[in-house]
């Protein structure tokens, strides 16, 4: 088991990633920008190296800086967390090169489930049910584009193979748009990823997005921890999760759940990763995979009682899973509410002090944060400052945990997220099992771009 483990990432996942850490009894680094230096996981963290200026192509993204935090503090693997590095394959081999253990799967695999293009192709190889689309890549040709169309039927999503985060997509439905809309695609494709190539799909009307989390280890090991539930989004942004959805029989859960422990089998996936489907009129339709953690893997914990951290850092030390199918028991029902810096409506971010935070408490309920009041939140990063998540027996008293949890929770000083999950927790659609991805921004009036 490693000794030391430098944690490239900030916020509530770097607290999350060093407190599985400490319970290990493996010591940490924190490496931090400028704007970091006061954060509680720096405070925390055994040794910790500020690595650049608040700009996070100038810290958390610049790799050069963040092996050299590990070199000087003689750490021997680093965890990437989420988001910044974590499913950068070119880090994971550096890393690699220099002498350490990347936490997380191969270079070659994250290359290989990164291009949204030949994940696809890798999924259909190994009988996991994709979204009809074009095979492969859009060509330049505007009449090749526009037959493929025709053959998928309207309306169509033009998606970035190189995208993420809900970025780099455009939703067409007359083929009048058609040609523009991948051209524009394209061009931000190229911006924003360094990558132009963009592919088509149907575009489903009312699908559910479902999510199935696996762990497989280097000894051809693979299992599926259930399924999550995170349809509740706007702009392709998950906002509540829940684990397990509402809307899955077990017999189905599991016929999914095993043709991805089979697919990572396939791939020789190692880590912990996340299939992700739009599930439509009874019929799984795979979106992408995720190589690393996710924001709302601690529905899963919840549910299954596995520290999914810890899990991760047990496989890149080459330890065998200490379970199998057979002995992971799905209980009760969790939901996670992302409690961000922004405003509740407009989602315009509200960086700022915090002059008050006070969190909730009670039977079955868990908050990951790294705010306090006096807490700065800073401009430069993404607006989440916390997780609020409650567990019960039943999904409805997860969800009235939820309701009474949201409604002691006091953050003052920013404008935060709180009035919106609090309306959701009411929402009767909600409460009937769920919605569509589509239901929020409809709520919202929000167009779908």
């Amino acid at each position: 088991m490693f000794e030391k483990i430098l944690i490239a990432n900030r916020g509530e996942i770097a607290l999350r990633v060093q407190r599985a850490c400490r319970e290990l009894g493996i010591k940490t680094v924190a490496v931090h920008s400028v704007a970091d230096k006061e954060a509680k996981y720096v405070k925390l963290a055994d040794e910790s190296v500020c690595i650049g200026p608040a700009p996070s192509n100038l810290s958390y993204l610049n790799i050069p800086a963040v092996i050299s935090a590990a070199e000087v503090t003689d750490a021997q693997a680093i965890h990437p967390g989420y988001g910044f590095l974590s499913e950068n394959a070119d880090f994971a081999e550096r890393v690699e090169q220099s002498g350490f253990v990347f936490i997380g799967p191969r270079a070659e695999t994250i290359r290989l489930m990164g291009d949204k293009v030949s994940a696809k192709d890798a999924m259909k190889k190994a009988g996991v049910p994709c979204v009809p689309g074009s095979e492969g890549a859009l060509p330049d040709d505007p009449i090749e584009i526009i037959k493929t169309a025709k053959k998928v039927g309207y309306p169509v999503i033009i998606k970035a193979a190189g995208g993420g985060g809900g970025r780099g997509m455009r939703v067409v439905h007359t083929e009048a748009a058609l040609v523009n809309a991948v051209n524009m695609t394209k061009a931000e494709a190229q911006a924003a990823f360094g990558n132009p190539m963009v592919y088509m799909e149907k575009f489903l009307e009312n699908p559910r997005h479902i999510e199935i989390q696996i762990l497989a280890d280097q000894h051809g090991n693979a299992v599926y921890l259930g399924d999550r539930d995170c349809s509740m989004q706007r702009r392709h942004q998950k906002i509540i999760e829940e684990a397990p959805s509402p809307l899955l029989s077990p017999r189905i859960r599991d016929k999914i759940g095993e043709r991805c422990a089979e697919a990572c089998r396939k791939i020789k996936y190692r880590g912990a990763g996340t299939f992700e489907f739009l599930y439509e009129n009874g019929e799984f339709y795979f979106i992408e995979m995720n190589t690393r953690l996710q924001v709302e893997h601690t529905v899963t914990e919840m549910i299954t009682g596995i520290d999914l951290v810890q899990q991760q850092i047990f496989v890149a030390a080459g330890e065998k899973l200490a379970f199998r199918q057979r002995d992971i028991e799905l209980r009760g029902h969790a939901i996670e509410c992302r409690i961000n810096a922004e405003d509740p409506y407009s989602f315009v971010p509200s960086p700022g002090k915090l002059t008050t935070f006070h969190m909730p408490g009670g039977p079955g309920v868990r908050i990951d944060t790294h705010a306090y009041a006096g807490y700065v939140v800073p401009p430069n990063y993404d607006s989440m400052i916390g997780k609020l998540i409650t567990y019960g027996a039943t999904r409805e008293q997860a969800i009235a945990r939820m309701r009474i949890a949201l409604s002691e929770m006091l953050v003052d000083g920013i404008k935060t997220n709180i009035p919106l999950h609090a309306d959701l927790m009411a929402d009767a659609a909600f409460h009937l099992g769920g919605t569509s991805i589509h239901y929020l921004e409809q709520k919202l009036g929000i167009s779908h771009k």
